[in-house]
């Protein structure tokens, strides 16, 4: 993998005393769901050239790979470019690169395949992000947007206790001390919200996998990641149709 355009004021994920590689550790359940998810969404079709916005070290781009000839990393980290060199060094048709999400270095429909999974909980309002998408996608182009799901089957119930709606604005869920001190934004997102949003700027929602539903504690302590993962794949579209999971993957087309 080749790297480029390292130019940019440190992002939070160039925190030295946080590696988002290692964030990643004894978290297979997580990682295999969306894989899983990824490859269903997918199925088999091949694209010329695919973006993974916001895609760290490289973990996800290296499932896109099976599915396109040429993938970009997009990435504002110059930390996690940096671990993507390492972690990708045996795929060669994966290239990194340092671009803000809101402001994307391609041309105006010249790409087919867009990935943002784990960023939009960093975006309290992605209406930039989100054009940007539909601007550098070909029509016909596909792009598959993660969503931290505000509305999944337990919050419903947190909220149904406490006699009040599920907020439709993004929410803020970050601690106290986190706000306090400035720390990144970390929201989770109402589907409908993001649906509306989505569909005003010209994509259209293809088809949605509740993802992650077996996330719990208790769950992963007691059963094995096999089990868990083979009840996940029969999950993944059965229950998006009530939101379960506290992960939604819309399959979005331009």
């Amino acid at each position: 993998m080749t790297i480029a355009d390292r130019s940019f004021p440190k992002a939070f994920y160039d925190d030295p005393d946080f590696n988002y590689q290692d964030y990643w550790s004894g978290r297979s359940y997580e990682h295999q769901a969306e894989v899983i998810a990824i490859r269903r969404l997918l199925n088999r079709q091949l694209f010329a050239h695919a973006v993974d916005i916001g895609g760290g070290y490289g973990r996800l781009a290296v499932v896109l790979a099976e599915f396109a000839a040429r993938v970009t990393l997009v990435d504002s980290s110059s930390q996690q470019l940096a671990l993507a060199e390492a972690f990708l060094a045996s795929h060669p048709r994966i290239t990194g690169r340092q671009m803000e999400a809101a402001n994307l270095d391609f041309p105006d429909e010249s790409v087919d395949l867009v990935t943002m999974v784990r960023l939009l909980h960093h975006l309290p309002e992605p209406t930039a992000e989100l054009a940007e998408v539909r601007r550098i996608l070909r029509p016909g182009g596909y792009a598959i947007i993660e969503v931290a799901n505000i509305a999944h089957a337990l919050n419903r119930l947190r909220y149904l206790v406490k006699r009040k709606p599920v907020p439709s604005v993004a929410l803020d869920i970050r601690s106290e001390e986190t706000r306090q001190r400035g720390g990144i934004a970390f929201v989770n997102h109402h589907p409908q919200s993001i649906t509306e949003l989505v569909e005003s700027i010209g994509l259209r929602v293809e088809c949605v996998l509740s993802v992650s539903n077996l996330r719990h504690r208790l769950v992963k302590k007691a059963l094995p990641d096999r089990m868990i993962l083979a009840a996940e794949r029969v999950l993944q579209p059965k229950l998006a149709r009530i939101q379960f999971g506290p992960s939604l993957f819309f399959l979005l087309r331009r």
